[in-house]
């Protein structure tokens, strides 16, 4: 399998990667949901193993993004928090399995080889579509009236969490969060992301990103 640990432990992330890698497992390293999201960009995974206590925000963020983008990978929550509400917590947020430290790795690595063989029976990712607007996850294509958009990755994950609720009124945090992981410092970051989507749609575009005074933004067809 192909896998990203997310994590921010070293010594735990290095021990998971150690063995992971001697059972014949290609890994990947994260220790943010910033740095995890930049890697799941780039490259496909067959299963993330996520901790929930990162630096840049709670690893269920990157869960629920994940899913709002319609991406099917199989997660596993791995983290020292037990509480039965934690655990309910981590599967609405869309993760496939809860693992609580302190865990035996022969264990880790059976339930990740269990979620990749339930997922490989899933369906293929769906395309997420408004008008004649639509997202596919699976290959992180966007097109607009069949054209397909260069966007880049923080563009993509905008447009993939306006697609997953469109018309509804998204505020800044949401937004903020569905891209870096996290709330940004200046308002300007999100504002140049959204200059880089509707530049790519075009003025004339019948689908557009408008700002809803006082509330945030959303998706509209016209």
């Amino acid at each position: 399998m192909h896998l990203l640990i997310i994590e921010d432990d070293r010594t735990i992330a290095e021990n998971i990667y150690e063995y992971l890698e001697s059972r014949g497992h290609q890994c990947d390293y994260a220790d943010s949901i910033a740095t995890a999201s930049a890697l799941l960009a780039c490259a496909p995974f067959d299963a993330l193993v996520l901790d929930r206590n990162l630096p840049d925000g709670d690893g269920l963020v990157l869960a629920r993004r994940l899913r709002a983008e319609g991406r099917a990978t199989p997660i596993l929550v791995l983290t020292a928090r037990d509480a039965l509400e934690d655990k309910l917590l981590g599967f609405e947020a869309g993760s496939d399995d809860y693992l609580v430290k302190p865990f035996a790795l022969q264990e880790l690595e059976v339930r990740l080889l269990a979620l990749a063989r339930r997922s490989t029976a899933r369906p293929a990712d769906p395309v997420l579509r408004h008008g004649e607007l639509e997202f596919k996850a699976a290959t992180q294509e966007v097109r607009l009236q069949g054209r397909l958009l260069a966007l880049p990755p923080k563009a993509l994950r905008l447009v993939a969490e306006l697609l997953s609720q469109p018309e509804r009124v998204f505020s800044r945090r949401e937004l903020e969060i569905a891209v870096w992981g996290h709330e940004q410092d200046s308002s300007d970051n999100l504002r140049s992301v959204l200059h880089t989507l509707r530049r790519a749609f075009g003025d004339d575009a019948p689908t557009q990103v408008v700002n809803v005074h006082g509330l945030g933004y959303k998706l509209v067809n016209r």
